[in-house]
């Protein structure tokens, strides 16, 4: 249960970030309710991850978190926001990918 809650948390990450990045983008009371979501997002992503570290070891569990933050922000970046995607970007990310299911598999 406290992989499904990490996993939340860094989905909650990806939250974080994205509304960071479109209060940037605007101005005035929007941009007021962006940090807003700014905020709720890094407040849920943070319980989540200390609920999951009560049983995770940390080590992994903040791998795991910051990377899922990491890929879907990469993401959020690419489709959201229309930055480059190229074979390098896409190669990292792959890597980044593929060392969290790593991490999942040798962790208890």
């Amino acid at each position: 249960m406290n992989w499904v809650l990490l996993i939340i948390a860094g989905l909650f990450e990806v939250g974080f970030a994205s509304c960071l990045g479109k209060a940037q983008k605007s101005q005035g009371n929007i941009a007021l309710l962006w940090y807003s979501g700014f905020v709720v997002c890094l407040v849920i992503s943070m319980l989540l991850l200390i609920k999951a570290t009560q049983t995770l070891p940390i080590g992994t569990a903040y791998a795991v978190w910051t990377g899922i933050g990491a890929v879907g922000t990469v993401l959020m970046g690419v489709f959201v926001f229309n930055e480059p995607i190229n074979f390098w970007r896409l190669f990292f990310l792959s890597t980044l990918i593929f060392s969290i299911v790593g991490l999942k598999f040798v962790s208890n």
